[in-house]
């Protein structure tokens, strides 16, 4: 695999530039990637283009299609309904089992994560409609550290994977975090409190209310008339 001068690779810096800008809408949901494009923007080969795309397909950041190419992936509101069930189902098991089970290291991580979340400005300043890709970061990170205290591995692939897709979703309204009527640093804050005082049933009912807000954002402020996710619902 071809290296540059400090040892990392060009296909792993093309994938991180290349997924950057697909979760912070400089890439467009559905718009084609062309090698002779991807080449010129990034600076790199076709092959390294190619072994960073395979990455983002198996991610489900990309699509790859005979004849077609590659492109990324395209949103829809039955997906992001499906999307969102799946989330608040899973991501509620983790958090309940990571509250019971994470240690002192994994609570230790847990704020440190939310020290970073809480002071990072929620937007850049070249853009004032979508999330900045530090706060984007600082959010991902936060989430993934509430449920990386569950002991079930497997679990805790599933449920960051699937959080990893609906990261896409949040370029698709610029009313994410501009609703006068929430507080999501109040939430990110609540939802800390309860893993840190070992309330399992409260952090998980506060993910599933968090995600399932999001997701009825999305699609409440969509042009057609998609079908609601499942409601949250606290204990299930």
């Amino acid at each position: 695999m071809a290296k540059n001068d400090n040892g990392t690779t060009r296909a792993g810096e093309v994938y991180r530039r290349l997924r950057g800008d697909i979760l912070g809408g400089r890439l467009l949901p559905g718009q084609r990637l062309k090698f002779p494009e991807l080449c010129a923007r990034y600076g790199t080969s076709v092959g390294a283009a190619r072994e960073a795309l395979t990455r983002l397909v198996t991610e489900g950041f990309v699509t790859a299609q005979s004849h077609q190419g590659y492109a990324v992936v395209p949103l829809s509101h039955e997906d992001l309904a499906d999307l969102t069930t799946a989330r608040v189902e899973i991501e509620s098991t983790v958090l309940r089992l990571a509250v019971v089970e994470g240690d002192m290291d994994w609570e230790a991580r847990l704020v440190a994560a939310h020290h970073v979340l809480e002071r990072t400005p929620f937007f850049g300043p070249d853009d004032t409609d979508h999330p900045s890709d530090e706060w984007a970061a600082a959010h991902r990170a936060f989430h993934l550290a509430l449920l990386d205290g569950c002991r079930n591995r497997r679990l805790t692939a599933t449920a960051r994977a699937l959080r990893e897709e609906a990261a896409l979703y949040l370029q698709w309204s610029v009313s994410f975090g501009r609703e006068p009527d929430r507080d999501i640093a109040g939430e990110h804050r609540a939802l800390l409190r309860a893993a840190v005082d070992r309330d399992p049933d409260l952090a998980a009912r506060l993910l599933r209310e968090h995600i399932a807000h999001t997701a009825g954002l999305l699609i409440r402020n969509a042009t057609d008339e998609p079908r609601e996710p499942a409601p949250a619902t606290a204990g299930a």
